[in-house]
């Protein structure tokens, strides 16, 4: 071990430090010393041996990348590799190409910071809260698997979402879903099947088009919800679950008078083609119309299910499980509809008393 002081050719000293450790790596480090005195620098030389020694060399810096440059390795490590849903993966791809590459393709990981990100809600002022929210989320998983790959060292920024102001799910009424399920039977018997599939079984329109006839037990008057499909990928349905529906009587019929040997699928084109996204929802669109209805979505068919099931006073937890909920306060949405739960709730109130009163003892063992 050595410290060797000489002079700086610019001025100063120049400090020479050789260490030569257990192992036989040799550490040498040559640098100016902060100290303009030589006993000073020979002083920060010693301490800054004895500091080589305690830790060893400093860990050479990384070579951070831009986002730009990451995304891919973000798209394929992460997104891909962990099998995201097709829809999430094509979800986060157009956010990465449409949003963050044109705002922070440029900046280094490490250097967004917490300016960046208010910049970059503001770009998106005009966007919806919800788009706002999952440019941010990606952003978001983005920098943590940077962090968790080593890429850097910490998260460079905070990354907080737009607050969200809860919205009550529009739906049919008792009246305009009894019109529609009339219009969709006199305007085709695919619309009629897909309207009751979603109103009175509360099927997502991916499970509509991914239901196989093997999934339909007309002898247990059952569904199996194993599968649903986005442009012709099909996965499982979006709670990572397959779940058992009960069939109302009109759906059961309306499926057997449906039924054909054109195909393994439920809903098929006259030559056996599965039904495309945008045929199903054209077909409900014109039973809509046909019944004079405001709302002429797919989904709406599922919040009407979850809807009329709260409104005629359903467990929540039975609602959760027919509709396939991963979490229950996706549910409680649709409790607020309920008033005879409610008012039953409050009703406890007026009836007998049981349990110990203010004031009394209470002996415990």
């Amino acid at each position: 071990m050595s410290v060797t002081i000489r002079p700086y050719r610019r001025g100063g000293w120049e400090v020479d430090i050789r260490i030569r450790m257990d192992d036989g790596r040799e550490i040498r480090e040559r640098r100016k010393s902060p100290v303009a005195a030589k006993s000073g620098a020979r002083r920060w030389g010693q301490a800054r041996e004895r500091q080589l020694l305690a830790n060893g060399p400093p860990r050479p810096s990384k070579e951070v990348p831009t986002l730009v440059h990451f995304a891919p390795r973000y798209m394929d490590g992460h997104v891909r590799a962990n099998r995201l849903k097709p829809s999430t993966q094509a979800a986060q791809d157009s956010i990465l190409r449409i949003h963050l590459i044109p705002t922070l393709g440029q900046r280094r990981l490490d250097a967004i910071g917490n300016e960046d990100v208010q910049r970059l809600k503001q770009r998106l002022s005009t966007r919806a809260v919800k788009t706002v929210n999952n440019v941010l989320s990606v952003l978001s998983r983005l920098l943590k698997c940077a962090v968790e790959w080593d890429v850097i060292d910490t998260m460079p920024c905070t990354v907080r979402l737009l607050p969200v102001t809860p919205t009550e799910a529009a739906f049919h009424d008792f009246d305009e879903y009894e019109r529609l399920v009339e219009a969709a039977r006199a305007t085709d018997r695919r619309a009629h099947a897909i309207v009751l599939l979603g109103g009175e079984a509360g099927l997502r329109c991916g499970e509509m088009m991914a239901l196989e006839w093997t999934d339909v037990d007309f002898s247990k008057r059952q569904l199996r919800v194993a599968r649903s499909e986005w442009k012709g990928q099909v996965t499982a349905p979006k709670s990572g679950r397959p779940r058992r529906v009960p069939m109302t009587t009109r759906l059961q019929e309306a499926l057997r008078t449906l039924r054909h040997l054109r195909g393994a699928r439920v809903l098929c084109e006259t030559g056996g083609s599965p039904l495309t996204q945008k045929v199903v929802q054209n077909l409900v669109r014109r039973a809509a119309r046909r019944a004079n209805l405001q709302h002429e979505g797919v989904h709406i068919l599922r919040h009407t299910f979850c809807s009329h099931l709260s409104m005629q006073g359903g467990p929540v937890r039975a609602i959760q499980v027919l509709a396939g909920h991963a979490n229950l306060a996706t549910t409680q949405r649709y409790m607020h509809l309920s008033p005879a739960a409610i008012d039953a709730t409050i009703r406890l109130l007026e009836g007998p008393k049981s349990g110990p009163r203010f004031g009394d003892i209470v002996e415990t063992g």
